[in-house]
């Protein structure tokens, strides 16, 4: 049943790429002294557009929990990447340009990549329901890279601000996700057994504080500035996460290993050549500019 896990994956990636686009074109409007505040999410919350993308938000959240009971961690979390498949043509076609051969090259080596890594590393299922233990010392990791990021990233401003608070709110969503596993495999015991878990409610801290985290990203800067961070690191850390914490295996065989590592720089270097593509950049500075207008006008 990987197939059903694909392509609930494939869909959750779409589901994130629409809602991060609409979500960081109204975060980005919000005052600089929200944030890290509960009240960039009240304020944010009054607006139709950022709703809509929370409601793609949830979206990508059902299909990924689909995507879960079906396949491990390690396969589910690279395949959401694909968003900028889907993110990048839609935009760039939205403000009536074409893409040009650097973000074609560029979307053809995110595609690849995952295909190349997927297929060499075969991963599998594991035990999303480890020892307190495992839980513990993977949480404690996780703090510990949140509050570098986030101590750095108040210490900036501009893109590089955004940049570290990307990376803390990706370390926290890439935990959502792991969580996100052991609810679905809590929920296949019975409602009760779920309920009566703490992992159904740690993700549930896990979301709203994740949400918090990358609208704080979305306002801090530029999506060129958070989403190459976030596209890098979350796969990154989920598959650490998929292999250390829940023991899921991937084929070590040499040539095995030599594909998936080639696989990972593909999308790796895909994921820097979009991002940076100075087209991606021209439709967010239009977007910035339309987004100043439409403020101005509510001003006056």
């Amino acid at each position: 049943m990987l197939i059903v896990s694909v392509i609930a994956a494939l869909a959750a990636g779409a589901c994130f790429a629409a809602g991060g686009v609409l979500q960081q074109r109204e975060a980005s409007t919000a005052p600089e002294g929200e944030s890290l505040s509960p009240r960039l999410l009240l304020d944010l919350a009054r607006d139709k557009v950022w709703l809509g993308g929370i409601a793609a938000t949830a979206g990508s959240f059902l299909f990924k929990a689909i995507a879960l009971a079906f396949g491990p961690l390690t396969l589910v979390q690279p395949l959401v990447v694909s968003e900028l498949l889907f993110a990048v043509p839609v935009s760039v076609r939205r403000h009536r340009l074409r893409m040009g051969p650097r973000e074609w090259s560029g979307i053809i080596a995110v595609g690849g990549g995952l295909i190349l890594g997927i297929i060499a590393a075969s991963p599998s299922q594991g035990d999303v329901l480890p020892p307190l233990s495992s839980w513990a010392a993977m949480l404690g990791a996780i703090v510990l890279l949140m509050a570098v990021s986030l101590l750095i990233g108040r210490r900036l401003s501009g893109p590089p601000r955004a940049s570290m608070f990307a990376l803390a709110a990706v370390a926290l969503l890439a935990t959502q996700s792991a969580l996100l596993a052991a609810t679905v495999a809590l929920f296949k015991q019975g409602i009760v057994t779920a309920f009566t878990a703490w992992q159904p409610y740690a993700m549930a801290v896990t979301s709203i504080a994740g949400l918090m985290l990358v609208q704080s990203a979305y306002q801090a800067g530029p999506l060129a500035a958070s989403m190459p961070v976030m596209d890098t690191a979350n796969p990154i850390i989920s598959i650490a996460i998929g292999v250390v914490v829940f023991g899921e295996s991937i084929n070590t065989g040499a040539w095995h290993l030599a594909g998936a590592a080639a696989g990972l720089a593909l999308l790796l270097i895909g994921i820097i050549v979009v991002d940076t593509s100075p087209l991606v950049r021209r439709v967010q500075q239009v977007e910035q500019r339309q987004q100043a207008a439409e403020a101005d006008e509510q001003e006056s």
